[in-house]
């Protein structure tokens, strides 16, 4: 690419590329939230190198919004950042050296602020988990919804990583004395890959849904009018179904990663090791996983069970 060629658009228009998303080794949903959110910011007007604009447009955006941009902007940049790199002689390093500052000035417009303090989480006792499974029937939907709600509960899975499972996900692998294990491989965020051990009931339950639904293919699916069988069903619907058997047992709030939050905290409070808990659920620190513990509050004893109130 010649140095002009590379460099005009700095100066120009924002070198956004589009296609850099579905390039991307990232989940259809979070493909199509960053695609929203771009599109977003054309429909508005603003040009990502305006950085005056970008970041008074950005500051506007709720933090998961914000959050969304910011990558799809890094995606959309990283490939025309090293083209301009590699075009770089001893002429034109300056002139370089400013397109590079301006596509990571452009970056640095939409802030991000991590959240800070403790924030109250939900999750599920170990009854409370025995109830939202037993509320499935024997139909067809029933066994369909417990082999969701079991994914979620019992392997710790993210919706989009339960979405696009498939059967051949589900294999056996020997254990200290040779004993063969269930264990389900995933691939999860950033397509890293990781082995998940679960329990034979989920296991079993898996193998006989493959025969319910003749075959293999994606394990979540739709059922449409009549309780037909769909080849597929979606993180949306999946969120739906969590919703909808979490108003049963008084949750009414309950969501995906809530389950999968629940994974961890019954986890941790059997003894499993915080860092085997981050392993399975495929978080890159183990500082992530602390976040979903809330390790720092004493939930069993605290200040108020000494307070004397009137009436108590």
């Amino acid at each position: 690419m010649p140095t002009q060629t590379a460099l005009a658009p700095i100066t120009q228009a924002a070198p956004l590329d589009l296609k850099a998303i579905d390039r991307a080794d990232l989940q259809p949903t979070t493909k199509a939230k960053y695609k929203r959110e771009i599109a977003n910011l054309a429909q508005a007007g603003i040009n990502p190198l305006d950085l005056e604009a970008l970041t008074a447009y950005a500051d506007g955006l709720k933090s998961s919004r914000k959050s969304f941009l910011k990558s799809a902007l890094r995606l959309m940049t990283i490939d025309f950042e090293q083209a301009v790199k590699g075009s770089a002689t001893p002429d034109n390093i300056a002139q370089v050296q400013a397109g590079v500052y301006r596509l990571e000035a452009m970056r640095g417009a939409v802030s991000v602020k991590a959240r800070k303090g403790t924030k109250a989480h939900t999750w599920l006792s170990q009854k409370q988990v025995t109830e939202l499974t037993k509320l499935c029937g024997d139909d067809l939907e029933g066994r369909r919804d417990w082999i969701i709600l079991g994914l979620l509960l019992g392997a710790g899975l993210r919706r989009e990583e339960l979405a696009s499972l498939t059967f051949d996900a589900l294999k056996q692998q020997p254990a200290k004395g040779g004993k063969l294990r269930d264990v389900l491989q995933v691939k999860g965020k950033g397509a890293k890959d990781r082995v998940i051990p679960i329990k034979p009931i989920l296991a079993e339950r898996l193998r006989e849904w493959k025969e319910a639904v003749k075959g293999g293919g994606l394990v979540a699916r739709s059922l449409g009018m009549g309780k037909k069988l769909g080849e597929k069903m979606s993180a949306v619907a999946i969120f739906q179904l969590v919703r909808k058997y979490g108003a049963l047992i008084n949750c009414p709030e309950l969501a995906p990663h809530d389950l999968r939050r629940t994974y961890a905290q019954l986890g941790y409070e059997a003894g499993v090791p915080i860092t085997q808990i981050s392993v399975l659920l495929g978080h890159s620190s183990v500082a992530t996983t602390q976040k979903y513990l809330n390790l720092n509050l004493d939930l069993e004893t605290t200040v108020s069970d000494f307070i004397p109130l009137s009436g108590d």
